[in-house]
């Protein structure tokens, strides 16, 4: 008992809090969370008919004598009907039903109203809006009530994208564009995974989707799409210059800078973003003091070496990126 107590709280555990495939927020999840409840349902009366027939056969056997045991043998009308009839109907309607569930999962890019463009490496998300020249990363930001396509591919090996309240799982595989289209009915925050394992910080590349109404999303997208904002100071001034004197240029971009690199995510407007290194870690100050001196402390396996700073350069580094909305 206390074994199937401890399964159940587990299979429970994942459906609650940001991240549950029973939230539909979408007609695509909700499709989904339609056909997970039947085959739940109908996977519950199979069991219960099968251990009823099981607790009547074992009943029945123990009041019957050894010799009349012996000679009783099952009825062909049952095992037909039990064993072969009844679960053909069963899983032909379930077939049935998940095939009919297909349309409203696979993408219909010819409804669609904007393109996202989405790049799996070890390990974030690369985001960008090709239509707008916007680009951040492990956030995408969708309007509400408009079908977004999402266009999925990888740069080194296999990643999975999920965000279950708004559509299924699809696979990033370099060389290729997969494609998943995301409709929130509500805004919201909504987090995503990768779903395959891709390496040592697999479980630490997570991203969220931002549904608002669109007058909200066309404000971000303008703001992400412009150069970031020039320092207002000497003190902005001197963080800049700490940054492009480093090695940070060579692996990040920061619009309307000489950083241009493109192994790490952009950073032209890195302040709004909630968190850093794919959701490991919250985006604070601290946090990315830490980020910045010691990566391999937080993300053991990440491409970013930690960056040998004084006390003064790192304050006004971080007053720069902090700077960036």
């Amino acid at each position: 008992m206390g074994a199937t107590l401890t399964l159940a709280a587990f299979g429970l555990a994942g459906c609650g809090g940001g991240q549950s495939t029973l939230v539909a927020r979408s007609d695509a999840s909700g499709r989904i969370d339609s056909l997970w409840w039947l085959m739940l349902v109908g996977s519950a009366i199979v069991v219960a008919v099968v251990l009823a027939l099981l607790a009547l056969g074992l009943l029945r056997r123990r009041g019957t004598p050894a010799e009349e045991r012996k000679q009783r043998r099952p009825g062909t009308t049952f095992v037909a009907i039990a064993g072969v009839a009844i679960p053909s109907v069963v899983l032909v309607a379930l077939f049935a039903l998940t095939v009919d569930a297909l349309p409203k999962t696979s993408p219909n890019i010819d409804k669609t109203k904007l393109s996202v463009d989405v790049v799996g490496r070890q390990w974030f998300w690369d985001v960008s809006y090709p239509a707008d020249g916007a680009r951040t990363a492990n956030e995408i930001h969708i309007p509400v009530g408009v079908p977004v396509d999402v266009r999925v591919t990888s740069k080194d090996v296999i990643h999975s994208l999920w965000v279950p309240e708004l559509n299924r799982k699809v696979d990033a595989i370099p060389g290729r564009t997969n494609h998943v289209v995301f409709d929130a009915r509500t805004a919201g925050i909504y987090r995503g995974q990768c779903a395959e394992f891709c390496g040592l910080q697999h479980a630490h590349m997570a991203l969220y989707v931002v549904a608002e109404p669109r007058a909200d999303f066309e404000r971000w997208l303008r703001r992400t799409a412009a150069p970031a904002p020039p320092p207002a100071n000497a003190d902005l001034e001197r963080g800049q210059q700490v940054l492009l004197g480093s090695a940070c240029e060579y692996c990040h971009r920061i619009a309307g800078t000489n950083a241009s690199g493109t192994v790490g995510p952009d950073l032209t407007h890195l302040a709004t973003r909630m968190t850093l290194g794919a959701a490991t870690i919250l985006n604070g100050r601290g946090n990315l003091a830490g980020w910045i001196l010691d990566p391999q402390h937080i993300k053991p396996g990440n491409k970013m070496p930690g960056t040998a700073l004084t006390g003064p350069d790192l304050q006004s580094l971080l007053d720069y990126l902090e700077s960036l909305h």
